[in-house]
């Protein structure tokens, strides 16, 4: 493991004049803000590797991730979906982890960073509402005052992360912004944070300026550190291929992290393909164009005139038109194969999953449990699949 508002619009400076430095992904990636924000984030990026170069940084980030997240979380056969598969099929369960969901291995890591910094006020902004929680917790935790933002579509399809922010200290403020999901909530956000950037940041996917993937990425690599030592300890070899969702992305390149070197292993990105049909969907490397968004130069979802757009899933999670500079560059090169996921598909494998293992899994993650069973169905390979959060959000939804 040691390896490791207001209805305003968003606060952007013409490309020509903002800041741009370091964290790069092949051409994606770097910083792409306004100056006002220049000095914040060149700090957060210096703080950030000093103290994680640091062994007592390192021992304590561990030390909650084992005593208080509940590290490391299982990788668990699921005999009965292998049966059904006609492929060996295991699943990392982040579900079990803390509050959830894998968002607590970031949220811990970055708190941790802000109490170092002396940090007066966190904010967020969330979707599923699974990061805000996180991030209320781990606020509650280091005892720092917490805001998150979040879109008024999503607070009300996810009603019960919003009770428990609000349960633990947190102040939760929706946006009616534009389709008011997880986009605007990122707008919102990064727009208080540009009026107030004293003021700590925890971006919560692998997303946005410098140093934000490169930070999220290092927290959540735990994930497929975990999965590769337990896949060769139960199995005696790598797997064949290994599947995550994908909406901002930090689940997938936590457990994509741990294999991006071994060739023979294929590695797949299940994306929310809404309902089928380009414009209706939130496939952002399946049907997006690279440009510069939310701070970051990377695919997104764009109109006729190359503005980003819309995206439409029935997973608030990644109802996100963007994507991270990293996963950008993986599906340049090859590395990683991306597919888009339809509703409908993802609701079949939430109840398929719910039925055969007695797992109910997140909406979200019901994408890459969609997408293994498709690509593995009697193939007989050995496969591992992020279980990236857990149901308990959704099942009182209409679907």
């Amino acid at each position: 493991m040691e390896a490791i508002v207001t209805n305003k619009q968003v606060l952007v400076s013409p490309i020509e004049s903002m800041l741009k430095y370091n964290g790069r992904y092949g051409e994606y990636g770097g910083a792409y803000i306004p100056d006002v924000l220049a000095k914040p984030l060149e700090r957060l990026a210096a703080e950030f590797d000093k103290h994680t170069a640091t062994s007592e940084f390192r021992k304590e980030f561990i030390y909650l991730l084992k005593q208080y997240v509940g590290r490391p979380s299982p990788l668990y056969r699921a005999s009965r979906l292998t049966d059904y598969v006609g492929s060996t099929i295991y699943l990392k369960r982040e579900d079990l982890n803390h509050t959830g969901a894998h968002k607590i291995n970031n949220t811990i890591g970055q708190a941790l960073l802000a109490k170092r910094m002396g940090a007066r006020e966190i904010i967020a902004e969330t979707g599923a509402g699974q990061h805000g929680v996180a991030t209320a917790t781990a606020a509650a935790l280091m005892g720092i005052p917490c805001k998150v933002f979040m879109g008024a579509k999503d607070a009300e399809r996810q009603a019960l992360n919003v009770r428990r922010m609000r349960l633990l200290g947190a102040q939760v403020i929706t946006t009616t912004m534009g389709t008011a999901t997880l986009k605007d909530a990122v707008d919102a956000a990064l727009m208080y944070y540009a009026e107030h950037p004293e003021s700590f940041y925890l971006l919560g996917s692998q997303v946005g300026p410098h140093p934000y993937p490169k930070m999220v990425g290092y927290f959540q690599s735990v994930i497929g550190q975990e999965a590769r030592e337990q896949i060769l300890l139960q199995e005696g070899r790598l797997p064949d291929s290994i599947f995550a969702c994908a909406g901002g992305g930090s689940n997938a390149i936590g457990l994509f992290s741990g294999f991006l070197d071994d060739t023979e292993v294929q590695i797949y990105g299940a994306e929310g393909g809404g309902q089928a049909v380009q414009g209706n969907t939130a496939a952002t490397l399946s049907f997006g164009k690279p440009t510069v968004f939310q701070g970051t130069y990377s695919y997104c979802l764009v109109d006729e005139n190359g503005n980003p757009c819309e995206s439409h899933s029935v997973a608030a999670g990644l109802d996100y038109p963007g994507i991270s500079p990293q996963h950008a560059y993986l599906k340049d090169t090859g590395r990683v194969k991306y597919f888009p996921v339809t509703d409908s598909e993802a609701i079949k494998a939430f109840e398929l999953l719910s039925q055969l293992e007695g797992i109910i899994p997140a909406i979200e993650s019901s994408h890459a449990v969609a997408l293994a069973t498709k690509l593995l169905k009697g193939k007989g390979q050995l496969a591992i699949v992020n279980l990236s959060g857990r149901g308990d959000k959704d099942v009182e939804r209409d679907f």
